[in-house]
């Protein structure tokens, strides 16, 4: 062990839920002296923090896992793949310890037992925001934990157990502080952002002396206070999110929606035991558009599910077709080890799956190409995220980081990350935009 204050390594996989997971567990270690290590050779052990979701993830931590292993040898596992920690001991019998998904109080047990605490810590060193995996510049915001739904595909309720909403007080606070280290763009993220409060039945909480409703439309109106991006992720399209869309109109919050549809067949969707199955999400979209033209729509689906015929995925390309989603994310389904789904019938062949996510996809690159094109000679407002020797990389209202596309500023060499610049749109491709400083 180090003569100072002991190191940890830590390695973060998996969605941004897991990333907020880990922002947690490392503002911990950090309040209590630990030290973050930049690499494994000088950690005194290494911390994983795992994704679980599908097969692809699976493979992803067993072999981080072992990597950590093989370069440090003191290893500590957490995270969704944790919650089956049969599965983690047989292929790495050498772990320290193994705990679940948001389980901060078993991770720092099993630090302080096998790394035993500095002495002296001193709180004063970690930022009120604690400590962020994130550019400065933007973070997410996890505003409640687990799932009420038992979609079929699905484990993460398994996992991460029922919805259990954060006070509305408590997220707040952690918005402000992280608004005042710096941050300009706020990612409101959780497994359905949309039932936040369910569990508490709505219950009234209180920021800045006022009452504020434990709602998500409250809730985002109340973040709108703060000056900076909000953006809303996984919003199922219940009837109520139609409250949020004019929220968006006054430009409270981002005109961005993140909904994952799943699919378009309702036979397919009672299949998968989605939420909301039964609503006419063409009509929802329609009236979101009339609200909010400038509304920004993303969302993801599955294709080739157990028992999906060529028919029902026409009707999942003829509702892409007519829906005219802005950003489209395509999955050819994956049977999941515990998932309901595996024992439904007539599972069809590895080709046909990635065949119908080819074309699903094709599809969805020609519409977002038509969108953007309507967009060549627009001014719009964009964030910097990184500043290069050619030009300044940044996104959109109508992008997410990581997952949606970015603009390309020429001539922005000056500028630097986070900032909020108006560009004008000289030229897109599939996905991306090309544009020159106003």
């Amino acid at each position: 062990m180090s003569l100072s204050s002991p190191k940890i390594g830590f390695v973060s996989l998996g969605c941004p839920k897991a990333l907020v997971d880990s922002e947690h567990i490392l503002t911990q270690l950090r309040a209590e002296g630990y030290g973050i290590a930049p690499d494994y050779a000088d950690a005194d052990l290494v911390v994983v923090n795992t994704c679980g979701f599908i097969d692809a993830a699976i493979d992803e931590s067993l072999e981080a896992i072992g990597e950590a292993l093989n370069e440090n040898g003191r290893v500590i596992v957490t995270g969704c793949l944790g919650a089956r920690e049969e599965l983690v001991r047989n292929a790495h019998p050498r772990v320290l310890a193994v705990t679940g998904p948001h389980s901060l109080p078993e991770v720092m047990a099993a630090v302080h037992s096998n790394l035993p605490r500095p002495h002296d810590p001193f709180m004063d060193l970690v930022p009120p925001a604690g400590i962020r995996l994130t550019p400065r510049h933007y973070a997410y915001l996890k505003i409640s934990e687990g799932c009420n739904h038992r979609c079929s595909f699905c484990i993460i309720p398994s996992m991460r157990g029922n919805l259990v909403s954060r006070s509305v007080s408590d997220v707040m606070r952690e918005a402000e502080n992280l608004v005042e280290s710096g941050v300009k763009e706020i990612l409101v993220i959780s497994q359905d952002t949309s039932a936040y409060g369910v569990d508490m039945k709505f219950r009234m909480g209180f920021w800045q002396g006022r009452p504020v409703r434990t709602r998500m439309k409250e809730l985002a109106d109340a973040l709108g206070d703060l000056g900076v991006w909000i953006r809303l992720h996984y919003v199922y399209p219940y009837p109520h999110v139609d409250d949020v869309i004019p929220l968006m109109a006054k430009g409270r919050i981002l005109p961005y929606l993140d909904v994952p549809f799943q699919h378009a067949s309702k036979r397919i969707l009672k299949l998968m035991k989605r939420p909301a199955s039964a609503e006419d999400n063409l009509v929802r979209i329609k009236r979101w558009r009339e609200i909010c033209p400038d509304i920004t729509l993303r969302s993801t689906f599955i294709v080739g599910f157990p028992g999906e015929t060529e028919a029902e995925f026409e009707e999942l390309l003829d509702f892409l077709e007519e829906s005219q989603l802005d950003r489209v994310g395509c999955f050819a389904y994956s049977p999941v080890p515990g998932a309901a789904a595996n024992e439904l019938p007539s599972a069809l062949p590895e080709e046909i799956k990635e065949e119908r996510r080819e074309r699903f996809m094709v599809l969805a690159s020609q519409i977002s190409t038509q969108r953007l094109e309507k967009k060549i000679g627009q001014k719009i407002m964009v964030i910097i995220d990184e500043v290069t020797e050619e030009g300044a990389i940044a996104r959109s209202m109508a992008d997410a980081p990581e997952i949606d596309g970015l603009v390309y500023v020429s001539a922005g060499r000056n500028l630097a990350s986070g900032d909020r610049v108006c560009v004008v749109v000289k030229d897109c491709s599939e996905y991306d935009l090309m544009a020159d400083l106003v």
